[in-house]
């Protein structure tokens, strides 16, 4: 049985203060901004013809877009195209994205690479813009070239299919291994940041379940705002939010080959009125609206785990410095002795204590408390009586929280990781044949 998708409400996720100036949208998603309208359809690219897999998200006129990219060195052709659209800046004008699923397009080689452009301008000809404008993104089967007869048909249904009302669609035609779509959706108001009766939203689709520890951002996310921002503003507050929220998912410390995260910003809800100017409230608003999007996104996927059945969220204090509490919580929640002890609901801090203690992290073990669902186990360093019959029933909650003080500081680390099950195994086994 796979881990729950339900989320906590985004105000309350983590503790985190930022979601609280912003206001959940139910139901949104990536085409809830004004500006944009997406699409999901079967476009043949899986044998199941009931299975979305070719989905487009676009923009009503060009917009500021920014992007983050995987750090994989056997990188996919669809993230080689998309850099030289945005002319290596990672940010630029675009138009549209547009997804297939069911094969990577990476490893590849050449053809590959052509393979993409030959997409975009495919893309580009039905929606009347330049082949630059359109980014592309691919998952799947690695080592596969993509079916290029497929988009014969494909593109002009999937451009016929754009509707404000898409977005769902789009966010299940993107999925792979993942048991449900994963979308959320805020706004915030303009009042008292210098927009006065204005609304913003901020909505976005990721995908998601394995080969994932994201070194940039997301496996594949697409956020949009009607927000206005110039794109070089909007890629440093996307680098700044995916540093604290996808780039701390790990399922199973693997760093895909195709991961990248696009931000579109069509400025729509604040027509005719300045561009947000960093450092301003403004722009604070909307990187916290920004931030408890790609945070819900974040613990979507890893509650989405493949094969898990609980969300793990890892939380350091007490480092000493900021490197270090990250190496600690990476190395518990990349640890499989840790996953499993979750999965078998055993409240074993020793794996927890064996993870920090081989981090590199610098602390004194004598220094050391570690919880476990909010049950001290450890005490400076020392193990500490619990009651073994209420571990057990609070491992019954689809989210188990462990939490360590290194004693060493005052940097913190928050991990968003999921348990490790036998399902994990014969998913990954079967993949491919």
């Amino acid at each position: 049985m796979r881990a729950s998708s339900d989320t906590q409400p985004l105000e309350k996720q983590n503790g985190e203060a930022a979601a609280m100036a912003c206001t959940p949208l139910p139901g949104g998603g990536v085409s809830s901004a004004r500006g944009f309208k997406a699409a999901g359809i079967h476009g043949g690219f899986r044998r199941d013809p009931n299975r979305l897999d070719f989905a487009l998200v676009v923009a009503d006129e060009p917009a500021a877009c920014a992007a983050t990219f995987t750090q994989n060195v056997f990188c996919a052709a669809p993230i080689i195209v998309s850099k030289e659209h945005l002319e290596g800046n990672s940010f630029g004008t675009a138009r549209a994205l547009v997804v297939n699923s069911g094969t990577a397009n990476a490893a590849t080689g050449p053809e590959g690479v052509e393979d993409a452009r030959e997409t975009a301008r495919s893309v580009a000809d039905y929606l009347g813009c330049p082949p630059c404008e359109v980014m592309v993104a691919s998952t799947g089967v690695i080592g596969v070239r993509l079916p290029m007869h497929v988009f014969e048909t494909a593109i002009p249904q999937v451009v016929e299919s754009l509707s404000v009302a898409g977005g769902a669609d789009a966010a299940q035609a993107i999925i792979t291994t993942d048991t449900h779509s994963k979308e959320a959706a805020v706004t915030f108001s303009g009042d008292r940041v210098g927009y006065e009766g204005c609304v913003f939203t901020v909505g976005g689709m990721a995908k998601g379940s394995g080969m994932i520890m994201p070194n940039m951002a997301t496996m594949i996310s697409c956020i949009t705002t009607d927000a206005p921002l110039d794109p070089s503003t909007l890629h440093d507050v996307l680098v700044r939010v995916v540093g604290t929220t996808f780039n701390k998912v790990s399922v199973d410390s693997d760093t895909s080959t195709n991961d990248c995260c696009y931000l579109f910003a069509s400025g729509a809800a604040a027509s005719g009125l300045p561009l947000f100017q960093p450092g301003s409230a403004a722009c604070k608003a909307f990187e916290d609206a920004l931030h408890a999007v790609c945070l819900n996104l974040a613990r979507q996927m890893a509650a989405d785990g493949e094969g898990a059945t609980r969300l793990i969220v890892v939380d350091v204090q007490g480092a000493a410095t900021d490197a270090d509490a990250d190496l600690a919580a990476r190395a518990i929640a990349n640890s499989p002795l840790v996953k499993t002890a979750v999965y078998g609901h055993d409240a074993n801090w020793g794996r927890i204590a064996m993870a920090i203690g081989k981090s590199g992290a610098a602390f004194r073990q004598e220094d050391v408390d570690i919880d476990i669902m909010g049950i001290p186990v450890c005490r400076k360093g020392l193990p500490v009586d619990f009651s073994e019959e209420e571990a057990l029933r609070r491992f019954e909650r689809p989210e188990i929280g462990i939490r360590v003080d290194l004693g060493a500081g005052n940097s913190s680390s928050t991990m968003f990781t999921c348990d490790l099950t036998h399902d994990y195994i014969t998913i990954n086994g079967d993949y491919r044949t």
